[in-house]
């Protein structure tokens, strides 16, 4: 492998999709068909294929399309499940959390430091509580054996303190803060980027823009949707993992999307952060906004929680009364309120979860499998195995599930799951991703890829250039997503591969250069 190749047998590109696709639909019978590729089909795709099943994957768009790209980009160990008591669900979110720090993705996921000011609208009463939650939770590391080093233990701040990580709050009444910690992926689209990466070097099929039209126990009724074209995969099991599109795809299985909403700010707006913000949400006990600093010249905002009714749309809009919400609670906290004019940019994501009401009753309704108050594995009686439910921070769990029911109603022969100890495309253990000659911005999105990348950069000075000014992705990211990442357009460059799309006006800027990029490899990579 030479300083700009990317790892043996886990590039995606057009060319590759073609041969692949071709081959999944030429009669022959695969192990197992995985539909959708956000987070959890990924997930079961790498999980199938590292047992040593013969794996097809597709998806109708492309890579972290759905709710996998929406998400608030924390691994969280499972504090807010203690509040309610589910102390087995928030030991194993904590146990996932620490897989994916120490062992499976380190690159992509680090501790990310939080505060929560104690401002006159946080009774004495609320800050003991909110104390209490943040000790319990590193009870929740040390049971998940994630080392301090690695999550560092909570602690009361001073109001100065307080201020000089959080300096955009208000100094008028600030009694101090508490400062913990929690996991942050650098980007959750990257991560499913990485997990559909590692599945290919494994030998699975990964396609997108391939939908599936039909599933039944034996495979799917297909479509290319780059030529229209139809044709069959079959497959010995068939895993639905298309979220809360997953009802459309199997019967029985009726899902209640909830919209989580994030507003995108210029970091400047907020100053320098060295830490996140919590601000309680006045009036309630144990909810909280969340301020978010990127890294890349932009600040998240989040995050509701709002019931959705009605056809589920492929990008959920974001309404205003979301935004009123979040700029309210952000304010509360902040010596300036943050207008509505200053937000730049907003999404949502819809989380799919079950509504088990619709599996109380009639005789040939799905069999639940397995089941467990974040995550769903039910089987159809005709064999199609779905997984619903979850979040992002416990995905291989859920992939595991997902692959050992299959594995278990179709007769199929499997060895047991080795995800929670296999390294993603670009981990290493920190001490060496430490020692990469590369930018530390790239290390933290391509792990030991970022060598290989910034060696490609480095070969024309052009690739070096930025796609737009005062942002830090350059030209050779976006031609590294089409060589090696599977990025088919100039949406897959702009919205996945990198989120400069998350910012409208920063979107329409950047198309001509992820045009340009696109033209430039097409030749190169036929």
């Amino acid at each position: 492998m030479t300083h700009t190749e990317a790892a043996p047998g886990s590039s995606l590109s057009a060319h590759r999709r073609g041969r692949e696709l071709a081959e999944a639909a030429d009669g022959r019978t695969a192990d197992v068909l995985v539909v959708g590729l956000g987070a959890t089909g990924a997930g079961a795709a790498l999980d199938a294929a590292a047992r040593g099943l013969d794996v097809v994957a597709v998806d109708a768009h492309d890579l972290a399309f759905g709710t996998s790209r929406w998400s608030s980009k924390l691994i969280h160990g499972g504090l807010r499940y203690l509040a309610s008591a589910q102390f087995d669900v928030a030991h194993e979110s904590a146990v996932e959390r620490g897989v994916l720090m120490t062992r499976t993705a380190p690159h992509l996921v680090a501790a990310q430091p939080f505060v929560l000011p104690l401002t006159p609208l946080v009774s004495r009463a609320q800050a003991s509580l909110a104390w209490a939650g943040l000790r319990a939770g590193d009870v929740l590391r040390l049971a998940a054996r994630t080392p301090r080093r690695v999550l560092p233990v909570p602690r009361r701040l001073s109001a100065t303190e307080a201020r000089h990580l959080a300096p955009s709050v208000r100094a008028a009444g600030l009694r101090g803060g508490l400062l913990s910690w929690d996991g942050k992926v650098t980007d959750d689209a990257r991560l499913v980027t990485a997990l559909a990466r590692t599945a290919a070097a494994h030998g699975a099929r990964v396609l997108t823009r391939v939908r599936a039209l039909e599933l039944t126990g034996a495979g799917a009724r297909i479509r290319d949707e780059l030529t229209g074209e139809e044709g069959e995969i079959r497959a010995r099991a068939v895993i639905n993992a298309t979220g809360v599109w997953a009802g459309a795809l199997t019967d029985g299985i009726r899902i209640r999307p909830s919209r989580g909403t994030h507003l995108v700010l210029r970091s400047e707006r907020l100053g320098a952060l060295p830490a996140g913000l919590h601000i309680p949400v006045p009036g309630e006990t144990n909810r909280f906004v969340l301020v978010l600093p990127q890294g890349d010249g932009r600040v998240y905002v989040g995050l509701t929680d709002e019931p959705v009714d009605g056809a589920v749309p492929d990008v959920p809009e974001v309404p205003e009364t979301d935004i009123g919400f979040l700029l309210d609670v952000l304010g509360s906290a902040l010596d300036t309120p943050v207008s509505r004019d200053e937000v730049v940019g907003a999404f949502a994501g819809l989380r799919p979860l079950l509504d088990t009401s619709a599996h109380d009753g009639p005789e040939g309704a799905p069999r639940t499998s397995d089941i467990s108050r974040r995550h769903a594995v039910l089987t159809s009686p005709d064999g199609v195995t779905t997984v619903v439910g979850g979040k992002l921070t416990t995905y291989r769990r859920m992939a595991q599930d997902a692959v050992d029911a299959a594995a278990a109603a179709r007769g199929l022969r499997a060895a047991p799951s080795p995800t929670a100890a296999l390294p993603l495309i670009g981990a290493a253990a920190p001490e060496r991703l430490h020692t990469l000659p590369a930018p530390r911005r790239l290390v933290r999105r391509y792990g030991t890829e970022a060598v290989a990348l910034h060696a490609l950069a480095a070969q024309d000075p052009a690739l070096t250039e930025p796609v737009l000014p005062g942002h830090p992705v350059t030209r050779a990211e976006l031609l590294w997503a089409v060589r090696h990442e599977g990025a088919l357009d100039e949406s897959d460059l702009l919205d996945r591969r990198t989120r400069i799309g998350v910012v409208p006006e920063d979107r329409v800027q950047a198309l001509p250069t992820a045009r340009d990029v696109l033209d430039s490899a097409a030749p190169a990579h036929p």
